[in-house]
């Protein structure tokens, strides 16, 4: 008895040592090809103020940058469909499937950048084929972001899915930290002219050569989705979505909030720092590649500590501080001339930014059962990312060159505020949300506990 009891437990450890693996396999497929896809993406905000020019030669440097805003802002709108369409895959047909295509669409869209006559070699074919592989690369993020997100929360285990969900933009940081670095790089390297002329395309050839290794990494990851699942007639269906109400608008106002921040403290701060606070881009790529380090450190400690706090708190506090700090770390980033200044105001938005980034797919994926998660999280995200995040460069710029730039500091608060709203309203997932608790997201849980 003792011998077979000896037996039994070996093969326990054996097996659990084999599922951590297996794991923590899933996991760095899941971050690995977000990070290039995040790299890919950011690339384009950090390379315009180069190639803005080839593109858009009429105007000053403003209109160019606004036209190069126009299209990033395009590409988001291709979300909506990416999350609807990666979506139905990843809840019909596999989460490694959805995640696969994705990764693949991302990079085939970095590598028509990188080949991309000028206008004046081709006229305005030119800004054209750059919208079109925008809207491609649009149309791949909104499938990464649900799908993963969903694959993450999914492998993680009761008590460590804060931990595990923090690498989601722990990765989105660093492909964004690594476009940045890469630029930083190329401006040492290359003159202005080289840039402008040539060097801005290196970046987009580099993205596009790393999907190899992510789809050898994809394809080893283990399906988290279960065949009974798939096979369900409301799997991947917006008619299934529908019966989500709350936790579709929910997901909504997470996600205007929530992105509008980060877009404003990420890809935008690397303008905003030039052309409002009139410093230089050298010095400004220095004090963001800085900030976001320290960003991409907080997110696995935040992480930790929302698996102690639980993600309702974390969301108050993001969304709390968010209203009330804003516009004040704004207006103080808008006349700060210090590098080291600026640095600190930026790290502290960073910061009230660490208590909902870990937990952004999470607090998504628990509020939809297992048959339309990866819709449930990708879609909803998708269209308030395309509306609120995506627009967040062009409507700062707009603002400025209409000389009211201050009513954007204003902007970004009261879409915090209305999170904040969102976050009160929303249920204790420890009890009722789908991965650990009774999935009572739908029921008024005030009234259910009585």
């Amino acid at each position: 008895m003792t011998e077979y009891r000896a037996i039994e437990n070996r093969d326990i450890a054996v097996t659990h040592r084999s599922d951590e693996r297996s794991r923590i396999g899933g996991l760095v497929g899941a971050c690995a090809g977000n990070l290039v896809e995040w790299f890919d993406f950011f690339v384009y905000a950090y390379t315009a103020i180069y190639f803005a020019s080839s593109f858009f030669p009429q105007g000053n440097e403003t209109s160019q940058l606004l036209s190069t805003a126009g299209v990033f802002a395009v590409g988001f709108f291709m979300r909506p469909l990416g999350g609807w369409l990666f979506g139905w895959i990843a809840d019909t047909r596999g989460r490694k499937v959805s995640m696969i295509i994705s990764v693949i669409m991302m990079c085939g869209g970095s590598l028509l950048i990188a080949m991309l006559p000028t206008y004046a070699q081709i006229g305005v074919f030119a800004p054209a084929l750059l919208l079109a592989a925008r809207l491609m690369q649009g149309l791949s993020v909104g499938a990464e972001y649900g799908t993963g997100a969903t694959y993450i929360s999914e492998v993680a285990t009761a008590g460590r899915r804060g931990f595990f969900g923090s690498f989601q933009y722990f990765t989105i940081i660093a492909g964004q930290l690594l476009a940045l670095l890469t630029v930083t790089t190329l401006q040492h390297v290359l003159s202005a002219d080289d840039l402008k002329a040539w060097g801005w395309r290196i970046p987009f050839f580099i993205g596009a050569l790393s999907a190899v290794v992510v789809v050898y990494l994809r394809r080893s990851m283990a399906e988290t989705a279960s065949k009974k699942d798939m096979l369900r007639k409301e799997a991947g269906s917006i008619s299934g979505l529908m019966k989500h109400k709350r936790a579709t608008l929910l997901v909504l106002a997470f996600t205007a909030g929530g992105s509008l921040y980060f877009y404003t403290f990420t890809t935008y701060m690397q303008k905003f720092l030039v052309v409002s606070a009139g410093m230089s881009p050298q010095t400004v790529s220095f004090v963001m590649t800085a900030s976001l380090v320290c960003f991409m450190l907080f997110q696995p400690l935040f992480g930790i500590l929302a698996d102690r706090l639980g993600v309702k708190v974390h969301m108050l506090l993001f969304t709390g501080l968010a209203t009330l700090l804003v516009a004040p770390i704004l207006f103080a980033l808008q006349t700060v001339s210090n590098p080291f200044a600026a640095f600190m105001l930026v790290v502290s938005g960073l910061m009230i930014a660490s208590f909902y980034t870990p937990v952004s797919g999470l607090v998504k994926a628990d509020m939809f059962p297992p048959t339309i998660r990866a819709l449930g999280v990708g879609l909803p995200y998708a269209i308030a990312n395309a509306m609120f995040g995506g627009t967040a460069e062009y409507a700062a710029l707009w603002l400025r060159a209409a000389g009211v730039e201050q009513h954007f500091f204003v902007y970004v608060a009261a879409l915090a505020a209305i999170a904040f709203v969102a976050s009160m309203l929303m249920p204790d997932l420890r009890k009722h949300g789908y991965l650990d608790g009774d999935g009572a997201i739908e029921e008024n849980t005030s009234l259910r506990r009585r």
